[in-house]
């Protein structure tokens, strides 16, 4: 084989993949319109007028729903908090903010996977008001009109201040590793960093009667109830907007009748630092497979001692 032709073949190979990586070749615009578009044929009940791929799948907090079910139905708009995101390297697009179905709202993340300008993969993680959390059912903590209040930012960070990709997800996965260790200082963080969880802040709070402040993104971690933060996947990486969008399980403490929670999580890095901390997250039984996405399709992991069978 001549060299000119391992060059020419070198060359096909790479174009190839970039072009597999890319999801077809679709650019934010056009992750950006494929997003829309499948918005918006929810809002309207319509799965035909979404761009769906030939064996589209959609999960509804981690449980199969086919077009036409859950959300196909029950969607009615969206709200008043919206913000997307876009990845071009591994196409995938995503919103995050509110939803509304009839009189009631949810806050979500939408994970959409794109393959050959058709979307091949749609993955809805939803907080409601009313389900089951840490105390049990109608625990969780849930405040969509707080979130409006309190959006993320929406913005362009200039090039010359951008981290690189590989940076930005070493940087977010620093928040698990603290948590598993119970160590607020492995995570690389602002002082005073917030964390919004369903729409409610959690950090930097008053005291109760008089006590002292809460703390921020990173404090408080020694009496955190999580053994484990299991199946951490960073599928979205908005190098334009400086934020990693984080999808995993927290597995509890050996003995502890706490569920585990399915969580998105978005971090916004300022600085090389984390800034903001936004999630969407649920609670589910312990017989109910999750996060039900490769490379953990099944129910991970799940030891009888860390779920008990009566969650």
């Amino acid at each position: 084989m001549t060299r000119r032709l391992v060059l020419g073949t070198l060359m096909t190979l790479s174009c190839s993949t970039a072009a597999f990586a890319t999801g077809g070749n679709c650019d934010r615009a056009c992750l950006k319109t494929l997003l829309d578009q499948y918005l918006a044929a929810v809002v309207k009940h319509d799965p035909a007028a979404a761009p769906l791929m030939i064996g589209f799948r959609q999960t509804e907090n981690a449980i199969v729903v086919r077009p036409g079910a859950g959300l196909w139905k029950s969607m009615s708009g969206l709200g008043g908090m919206q913000r997307r995101y876009f990845d071009a390297v591994t196409g995938q697009a995503a919103y995050f903010g509110v939803i509304e179905e009839g009189a009631e709202k949810a806050v979500v993340t939408l994970r959409l996977k794109v393959d050959d300008r058709k979307i091949s993969e749609a993955e809805w993680i939803m907080a409601r008001k009313g389900e089951w959390g840490p105390n049990g059912p109608n625990g969780n903590v849930f405040n969509a009109e707080s979130l409006v209040s309190n959006p993320p930012p929406e913005r362009v960070v200039p090039k010359g201040q951008r981290l690189s990709r590989e940076s930005l997800v070493a940087i977010t996965n620093s928040y698990f590793d603290g948590l598993t260790t119970h160590d607020g200082e492995i995570i690389q963080h602002e002082a005073g960093c917030t964390r919004v969880e369903n729409g409610t802040v959690m950090t930097n709070r008053p005291g109760r009667n008089g006590g002292p402040p809460g703390g921020d993104c990173a404090a408080g971690l020694n009496n955190f109830n999580a053994s484990i933060v299991a199946a951490r996947r960073y599928p979205i990486v908005d190098e334009d907007a400086q934020a990693v969008l984080a999808i995993a399980v927290f597995l509890r403490k050996p003995g502890s009748p706490v569920r585990r929670n399915v969580f998105s999580e978005w971090f916004f890095i300022d600085n090389a630092k984390i800034h903001l901390v936004y999630s969407a997250m649920f609670y589910p039984p312990s017989d109910q497979p999750v996060p039900n996405w490769p490379p953990y399709d099944g129910n991970w992991p799940l030891p009888a001692s860390l779920a008990p069978a009566t969650q």
